[in-house]
């Protein structure tokens, strides 16, 4: 009998591709603006990403820190804020932000340049005060240059995306939100919820005025100091103070970065957990984040390293495992004795003489021993550099 070769192959690859498909199955999900592959190597299970803030303010500062962040390639671009300096307008908002950022911006609108090459926007901003200062807001929609210009989920104001890793959630921080700022609002109430039903190993939150802050007066804003924590979150982004500040509390890290083009605050008193605090020159945040780490840097102008905080991801419980239970085997009930008839008696030859047998010698058996052995506990590390204070 002929074997045919190529058919024999056809059969043997038809097969592979139906055993991969039921032990392997991939599912594919549309995050914002990405296409994730899970169960697939990806570039998606790790990203790199840039933070800036209080930077939309045409000039050099700003130019130095678009330099910056841009040397990093980054995958996006995330803001904590005050994007268009100083009232939000229209006809400043291109000059402010496109000028400078328009290869991250789809769909852009502006004048200076293409959009994003991919046609995927990677310019995700949070709402800041002077961005708020020409919007107006009737029966909870929202109108303005900032919405004109940006094309962003949700109702645009607060609103989450997935990339890699990391789950964004950014929030509308200023006083004239419609849906409030309060722990109790309906915007804390959608973020509460939304990190609950998060499943990523990151959960960064994103606003642009401070819980808290080393600046006085206006520095700190105690109406959004939720209890991101417990929620679920893994560390707050800020700005809004025009310098940059790490704040711990409770073993939870606060960042206020603002310092992406306007002119820099100094400090006051430290406040209680002030870890990092820096003046003296504008930049940014470069993140990075695997499954297994996340890594959040501030960076100056000059390219040196002012802060570093890296945290590990908590490992995942361990499954517990049955052990199947042997079947159990019941003993016979013992046997009901049963009367014999009594024979008759007969004489018995005397009993013979007994002879001593001698006992073999009795031999220790060995016990087996049961060695317990510990099993270490992981507790995820907390790592961070040293710093520079001023």
């Amino acid at each position: 009998m002929r074997i045919n070769l190529r058919w024999i192959s056809v059969g043997f690859a038809l097969a592979m591709m139906a055993f991969i498909a039921f032990y392997y199955p991939l599912e594919i999900t549309q995050s914002a603006n990405r296409l994730v592959v899970a169960g697939t190597d990806s570039a998606a299970a790790t990203v790199r990403f840039g933070v800036i803030g209080d930077f939309g303010l045409a000039g050099a500062a700003e130019a130095s820190v678009t330099t910056l962040v841009k040397g990093w390639q980054p995958d996006f671009i995330v803001t904590v804020g005050d994007n268009n300096y100083y009232s939000g307008s229209a006809a400043t908002i291109d000059q402010n932000i496109g000028q400078y950022y328009h290869d991250y911006i789809y769909p852009y609108l502006g004048t200076f340049g293409p959009d994003a090459p991919s046609q995927t926007n990677r310019f995700f901003p949070t709402l800041g005060n002077h961005d708020w200062e020409l919007l107006t807001c009737k029966g909870g929609t929202c109108t303005g240059a900032y919405f004109d210009y940006f094309t962003l989920p949700n109702n645009e104001r607060y609103y989450d995306f997935v990339q890699g890793p990391v789950h964004f959630f950014l929030l509308d921080s200023d006083a004239r939100e419609p849906d409030g700022i309060t722990s109790t609002s309906a915007q804390a109430t959608w973020l509460r919820d939304k990190l609950a039903a998060a499943q990523e190993p990151w959960k960064l939150v994103f606003l642009h005025h401070s819980p808290y802050s080393s600046v006085p007066d206006d520095g700190a804003t105690p109406k959004v100091r939720w209890p991101y924590a417990q929620w679920g979150a893994t560390a707050v982004l800020s700005g809004h103070t025009h310098n940059y500040e790490r704040v711990m509390r409770d073993g939870f890290a606060y960042f206020i970065n603002g310092v992406g083009g306007v002119p820099i605050d100094g400090f006051g008193t430290p406040v209680t957990g002030s870890t990092v605090r820096y003046d003296g020159a504008h930049g940014a945040m470069l993140v990075a984040a695997s499954e297994s780490t996340l890594t959040l840097q501030f960076v100056n102008v000059a390219n040196s390293v002012i802060d570093t905080y890296s945290l590990a991801a908590e490992p995942p419980a361990a499954t517990p495992t049955n052990t199947p239970t042997l079947p159990v085997t019941t003993t016979p009930p013992a046997a009901t004795p049963t009367n014999t008839p009594t024979l008759p008696v007969t004489t018995t030859p005397p009993a013979a003489t007994l002879t001593n047998t001698p006992t073999p010698p009795v031999t220790d058996t060995p016990t087996s021993v049961a060695t317990q052995i510990a099993t270490p506990s992981e507790t995820p590390g907390l790592y961070y550099f040293p710093q520079i204070i001023r």
